[in-house]
Order: C-alpha cells, then structure tokens, then sequence
C-alpha cells in the first residue's frame, strides 16, 4: 500500500501525530467523554457492520431527530479514533469510513464493496510479510493497515442488493 493511507494506523491518526486537540489523553484507553451527541453517535455506530462515513452518520441521525452537527460528528469520530474505539479505514474512492471496533488487538478487515458488510480478519501471513520486508530494509518498530475489498456472498449471488448497507 503506498500513498497517504499507508501511513495511517487503524486509529485513523498518521504515525508519529500526537491526538486531536481537545483529545483527553488522561483517560484510559477506550475511554471517550461522555455527551449526548457522542452517545447519539456511538448508537448509530452501534446499529452497523458496515463502515459508515461521518455525513452518513450525521444524516441518520437528522433522520432519528438528533439535534447533532456534522463538526460535533466529525470532532466525536476523531476522539473514539483516538481512543482506539473505532476503526477508520479509507476506501479505494478516498472516502473515510467509520466502525466500532470489534476488538482491541491488531486486525484487518474484509469488505463488500455492495452491502458493506465488513469482518474483522487476522492476517498472519500479512504480519510475516510485512516483518520480512521491513527487516530486509533494515526497517524497525513497523505497523501497518490492510483493508481487503472484495463482494460478499449474498452480493454476488443476488440474494443481497447491491448498495443496501447492513
């Protein structure tokens, strides 16, 4: 992976940068000051397999009758990056996606470019490969994200409509 999403960590921060401003880093990992915007955003999150885009987020929540403002959705997304409590992931179309995160330990993801329904996968021979090119370079302290993006089953098949987000 080359580009700026290759220096990018699941947090969604680039390597090496210090958290958003305004980010607490006195909490313990995971932990997010509570608001009711944030809790608003986080039951979105909470309703979805898939990865969603803040405007998506921010439209249903107009869509529920929460008063929350797409800069409040953006600066919430960014806290719980931070926080390690979602995964950010960027897609081949360059949008930045969001999803509660399914587990605190390293992983990648499979997703359906139809549904968007994404699964938390190990990568053991990604984690050799990536170590076996980062020594070979005389590269130490690496990390890296690998997002792969393929169709789903139901999607192929037919059984699932193209576009219609789980």
């Amino acid at each position: 992976m080359t580009g700026p999403e290759a220096e990018l960590e699941v947090t969604g921060r680039a390597r090496g940068t210090k958290p958003a401003a305004g980010a607490d880093t006195a909490r313990p990992p995971g932990a997010v000051r509570a608001t009711r915007q944030g809790a608003a955003v986080q039951a979105v999150l909470a309703g979805s397999t898939s990865f969603r885009s803040a405007q998506d987020l921010h439209a249903e929540l107009r869509q529920r009758g929460k008063s929350v403002g797409l800069t409040t959705v953006y600066r919430h997304l960014q806290m719980l990056a931070d926080a390690g409590a979602v995964d950010v992931l960027h897609t081949p179309e360059g949008e930045t996606v969001y999803r509660l995160c399914g587990t605190g330990k390293h992983h990648h993801h499979l997703v359906c470019r139809g549904c968007g329904l994404t699964l938390e996968i190990e990568g053991r021979e990604v984690e050799h490969w990536a170590h076996k090119v980062a020594d070979a370079q005389g590269f130490v302290d690496i990390d890296h994200t690998v997002e792969v993006f393929g169709t789903c089953a139901a999607c192929a098949s037919g059984t699932r409509r193209s576009g219609t987000r789980r």
